[in-house]
């Protein structure tokens, strides 16, 4: 039981600082996944992003993925190949329903991201952050696209997860860090003492503060760094 997003994001930072990550990029799954991906930037000095995702629902089923869309530069669109297939989906069919989806994805873009790109990945340690994993799909997604963008490793960060999907998700990984499994999970926020809904504007302060943080640490170091050569 964690105290609250906060609360997790702290000791999953704590967690993931003892691995001694190469480069390492925290990329939050917005909404829920930002004040945990907060805590994990600050822990591990890292610059933060977010990493947007638009999933696109079955046929007279949304909460069944047959598709989502990954914003990025450029952004691309993953498709759950078993659903489209189950579904008997042709290439016209899922255009529409991924054009349906499409103008969400860019309100979110709009709102969360303004005119700044995804942070460049390739050659780093891409952590994607998120408040928990129940079944793992929007998560598998995300592994999925950012494989396309070169990191050196990829590494699943979440608090609380069933122990079936952290196993589905280390064969997607390269690494998963989960601090929870419970035997019995229940909905996600039965493992929360404090679990509120987030707003957009909730995700842009957070961001904003996160940004400003890495900043500030920045310049600590580069002046720490010019008084040292001073030093010598």
């Amino acid at each position: 039981m964690f105290r609250d997003r906060e609360d997790a994001g702290a000791k999953l930072g704590l967690e993931l600082s003892r691995l001694q990550l190469h480069h390492p990029i925290v990329l939050a799954l917005p909404r829920g996944g930002v004040p945990v991906a907060v805590e994990v930037a600050k822990a591990l000095h890292a610059p933060l992003d977010l990493l947007i995702i638009r999933k696109v629902g079955a046929p007279g089923n949304p909460e069944l993925a047959v598709a989502a869309i990954v914003d990025g530069d450029p952004g691309e669109v993953v498709l759950n190949r078993e659903i489209v297939e189950t579904y008997a989906l042709d290439e016209s069919e899922l255009r529409v329903l991924i054009a349906n989806e499409r103008p969400e994805l860019e309100r979110r873009r709009a709102a969360y991201r303004w005119k700044t790109r995804p942070i460049s990945i390739a050659g780093k340690t891409a952590i994607i952050v998120d408040d928990g994993a129940a079944t793992g799909t929007t998560m598998k997604i995300a592994i999925r696209a950012l494989k396309r963008r070169s990191p050196r490793e990829i590494v699943v960060a979440i608090p609380v997860s069933p122990q079936e999907t952290v196993v589905e998700l280390e064969q997607e990984a390269d690494r998963v860090v989960c601090l929870s499994q419970p035997g019995q999970f229940r909905a996600l926020g039965h493992h929360y003492l404090r679990f509120p809904r987030l707003s957009d504007n909730d995700v842009v302060f957070a961001m904003d503060e996160a940004a400003q943080l890495y900043k500030t640490g920045q310049r600590h170091v580069s002046g720490l760094a010019v008084k040292n050569r001073r030093s010598h």
